[in-house]
């Protein structure tokens, strides 16, 4: 009699034994920037709140994510980042841990609300840094290697702190997502910026340090959410 063919069947992906998953989550929408109202500034970065949109993107994010297996929540320490994370941590019965070293890119002299409103207004020399690709086109703006090498120290500090086999959820800027996945793939300085407000995103660092970028700017849990 013969025996049957032995099958491999495709399977999902699965973490391999001693990785880490980073499921980055971009803040949700902060309130409305305004010309001659520049936002509050901490250690010279904007801190603007989330606006009540913003709050509801918060609250979808944490329904999507509740149910999965998080061990730890990591915060940047900016406020809009810090009330994303707390509908999350509350539901997981976690107290987010502040990771200074992520937060948003500094932007100089066009902190607290300004390179929005000159991106949006099309400011020349907005559109050249969007083209070059390059944040210290703006006048005071950190490097691009500053930026690669407090971003890189912020997520070891995280892989540190929770350890193999294990995931986290990590609330951050767009600008920091960018980088950590410009990072994991090697690719052009500017192709991960365009994450949404509220977006997820997962990266997963192998045993030997090697980065997989599973997932970029998942917006599903937003559909019907301002």
């Amino acid at each position: 009699m013969n025996e049957p063919p032995t099958r491999y069947p495709q399977r999902a992906f699965t973490r391999p034994p001693g990785a880490t998953e980073l499921v980055l989550i971009r803040h949700g929408a902060s309130v409305d920037a305004i010309p001659g109202e520049p936002f509050p500034l901490i250690d010279g970065h904007g801190d603007p709140p989330l606006s009540p949109a913003g709050e509801q993107q918060a609250r979808a994010v944490a329904e999507r994510l509740a149910g999965e297996p998080l061990d730890a929540v990591f915060v940047t320490g900016l406020v809009r980042t810090v009330q994303t994370a707390a509908p999350l941590a509350e539901r997981l019965s976690i107290e987010p841990v502040v990771v200074p070293e992520l937060r948003e890119v500094k932007l100089g002299d066009w902190e607290g609300g300004e390179f929005r409103i000159r991106v949006q207004s099309r400011d020349p020399l907005a559109m050249r840094a969007v083209t070059e690709e390059r944040w210290d086109v703006i006048p005071g703006a950190e490097s691009m290697e500053q930026l690669a090498d407090r971003v890189r120290r912020g997520i070891e500090s995280i892989l540190e702190q929770v350890g193999p086999d294990t995931a986290a959820a990590v609330v951050l800027h767009g600008g920091i997502i960018g980088e950590v996945c410009r990072q994991a793939t090697a690719s052009r300085p500017f192709a991960f910026v365009h994450s949404d407000n509220c977006s997820v995103s997962r990266v997963v660092i192998l045993p030997d340090g090697r980065r997989l970028l599973r997932t970029f700017n998942d917006t599903a849990h937003l559909n019907g959410v301002v």
